[in-house]
């Protein structure tokens, strides 16, 4: 059964290298992901698509595992008619809505004062939303969530997997075990959960690394024969994977309590000194990493954090 699945790879910009789409042959030909908005990105995937019989006019729907540049932005180059179904978060990114990029800069820009970056220093930083070129400007056809079967993919059901984006699901089709599994779990490196703001008006920001731990566990629950992934080879040793990623994410997270035990750090102090060559030109990237380290110590109780000024502070509990 495994021969209705096809995988096309197309090269992106992002340090990533290249992200794997999905052809699924059902009842209605269905796309998953969607590569980057780049001139190469749509010559080779209309390359592999023909070698396997089909013309991008023969797509009939498009799923999006998530709602990142690199799964997104040939939404357009593909005709306007056919459907786009994701994750209901996935709306606002796609569709690059005005309020919520506004709402975006917002947040942040508070946020990463409460992290110890002096606010003079923010009109300096790279620009937070610089990988949006590569996205796309749709919107969502129909809004998927936990549970739900896709018209035209009979056996196949939803499942929520958030952390590394707020958006992010997994295909899933009991009968064979067979997973597709967008970004959540890759066979060469980890999947990183970025920090995203808050719905529009409200500050209790998500804590994707604690959502992130959560969604790898909830695949233990599942008979996994393999996962094709977003990005590399297959997946087929779930188990031993989801507990080497984890126990790796916990020795991470001893690192950084370590340092704190030399002494109270702001989340911006944490970054600089665990990512002193690369923080500035991958500035998000390696924030949500600390935050995610400090979101998890302090789930565990190992740290605690009181505010200074405009800045949260974090120390270690027991030292």
């Amino acid at each position: 059964m495994e021969k209705e699945v096809y995988r096309i790879v197309v090269p992106t910009p992002f340090p990533v290298g290249d992200v794997n789409m999905y052809i699924v042959k059902g009842e209605l030909l269905t796309l998953i992901d969607a590569g980057v908005k780049t001139e190469e990105a749509w010559q080779v995937f209309q390359c592999q698509l023909r070698e396997i019989g089909y013309e991008p006019s023969d797509i009939e729907q498009v799923v999006l595992t998530h709602h990142h540049p690199d799964h997104v932005g040939l939404l357009d180059y593909l005709p306007d008619s056919i459907p786009v179904i994701a994750h209901p978060k996935a709306q606002p990114w796609i569709s690059k809505d005005p309020k919520f990029l506004e709402w975006h800069q917002h947040y942040f820009e508070q946020f990463l004062v409460e992290c110890g970056i002096d606010a003079a220093f923010l009109p300096q930083l790279p620009k937070l939303r610089r990988s949006l070129r590569y996205s796309c400007e749709r919107s969502l056809t129909t809004a998927i969530s936990e549970g739900d079967r896709i018209n035209g993919m009979e056996g196949w059901a939803v499942i929520e997997t958030p952390g590394h984006a707020q958006s992010h699901i997994v295909l899933y089709r009991e009968k064979d075990g067979l997973m597709i599994g967008g970004d959540h779990l890759l066979a060469k490196v980890s999947s990183n959960p970025l920090l995203e703001p808050p719905e529009i008006g409200t500050w209790e920001r998500p804590k994707p690394l604690l959502q992130y731990n959560d969604s790898l566990k909830k695949l233990l629950s599942y008979d996994i024969a393999k996962i094709k992934t977003g990005h590399g080879e297959d997946v087929t040793d779930v188990p031993e994977l989801v507990e080497k990623r984890l126990k790796k994410q916990h020795e991470r997270a001893e690192q950084v309590l370590e340092m704190l035990t030399q002494g109270p750090m702001t989340a911006f102090d944490v970054c600089r000194h665990l990512f002193s060559t690369v923080y500035e030109r991958e500035f998000l990237l390696t924030m949500s990493e600390t935050i995610g380290q400090l979101d998890y110590l302090e789930h565990i109780g190992e740290i605690m954090k009181r505010k200074e000024n405009d800045a949260y502070v974090y120390e270690a509990v027991r030292w």
